[in-house]
């Protein structure tokens, strides 16, 4: 039976958001022809630190840039990393650039402006965005633990088991995933009616903070946003959960301590990009509405913080990365000696 070959590096990405956002943003300006904008209030912070601040954001922008894309850039060229592991690292670099690329610029504009305005199909278009890309990285987690508990768990198949059609259904269906959350979750929050005010009291437009804002029923809303939770949260938790139980039960049966260290040292980096994320969403999702400043440090955490430590993760702890990335940087450095050599 010949084996399916490994899979190219490809990243997806779903035609139906543009579409949908605009959708979405002619809909909701219709329903509510009264709110054309909305006023991020950001970090209640003196002015003065508004500078500091700025530059925090743009050195954390930097590095998510620099990581993210350096990562792509070297999965992409080195053959040895054509395998179903850097396939769903190299997507997840992809996600992580993006969403973050969704708030980042945004928060650093407002802290030199006056009015830290942000239009309705902007704040529409944010949301679904951000919304998109968090639900996509969430599946996309669970199929790189499921691609480690094959890997460790059963070996021998792992070629046959983690094809190239298999990986590429599971990144699809990360973004499809992602797409339809977002298209609901960004539907049910822009019919609401914003007649409260227009200061969004966050960095970002996200779903909490529009809610404080709205004078509509919440019910329908709450029970929508609960449903999206149980059907996304719960499904990808549990996988990751039982894929580390059953390697964790596997790598026990490992005789030699060098062995169990090698397996163990595959799903660290996984592991840790998991609990970071998914720690700082629980948190922030439970921290009560009285304290909005909490919640905004919060955010932080997976908004930027998670995307600028998921190549430093991978990269410092993976051999493999590190060779290639050596071998690019010899490369380039051959290349300006050879220069110079020349002038």
């Amino acid at each position: 039976m010949p084996l399916e070959t490994k899979p190219r590096f490809h990243l997806f990405i779903l035609p139906c958001a543009s579409q949908q956002v605009s959708a979405m943003g002619d809909r909701g300006t219709d329903n509510h022809s009264e709110v054309t904008d909305f006023i991020l209030v950001g970090f209640r912070v003196r002015s003065e630190l508004h500078i500091l601040l700025f530059l925090i954001f743009l050195l954390v922008y930097a590095m998510i840039l620099l990581g993210n894309v350096g990562m792509m850039t070297i999965i992409m060229t080195d053959p040895r990393l054509n395998t179903p592991m850097y396939f769903f690292l190299g997507n997840l670099s992809f996600i992580d650039l993006f969403y973050s690329s969704v708030i980042a610029p945004k928060a650093m504009i407002n802290f030199w402006s006056e009015s830290k305005s942000i239009s309705f199909a902007g704040c529409v278009t944010q949301l679904f965005l951000f919304a998109l890309f968090m639900v996509a990285e969430g599946f996309l987690l669970a199929a790189m633990a499921y691609d480690r508990f094959i890997a460790i768990c059963n070996p021998l198949l792992y070629s046959v088991q983690m094809s190239a059609r298999l990986c590429t259904q599971l990144v699809a269906g990360s973004y499809l995933c992602g797409c339809i959350s977002s298209v609901l979750q960004t539907s049910i929050t822009f019919t609401l009616s914003f007649c409260a005010s227009r200061a969004i009291d966050h960095f970002y437009c996200d779903d909490r903070p529009l809610q404080r804002l709205s004078c509509s029923d919440l019910y329908f809303h709450n029970m929508v946003t609960f449903f999206l939770c149980s059907i996304i949260i719960l499904p990808t938790i549990i996988v990751i959960i039982v894929s580390y139980m059953y390697i964790v039960s596997t790598v026990l049966k490992i005789r030699s301590t060098e062995g169990r260290k090698k397996a163990f040292s595959t799903c660290s980096s996984h592991l840790g990009v998991v609990s970071v994320l998914y720690g700082a969403v629980i948190f922030m999702y439970f921290i009560p509405d009285r304290f909005p400043e909490l919640s905004k440090v919060a955010s932080l955490c997976y908004t930027l913080v998670t995307p600028m430590l998921n190549p430093l993760i991978y990269s410092l702890r993976n051999k493999d990365v590190k060779e290639a990335l050596r071998k690019i940087l010899g490369k380039k450095i051959l290349l300006f000696n050879s220069i110079l050599t020349v002038t």
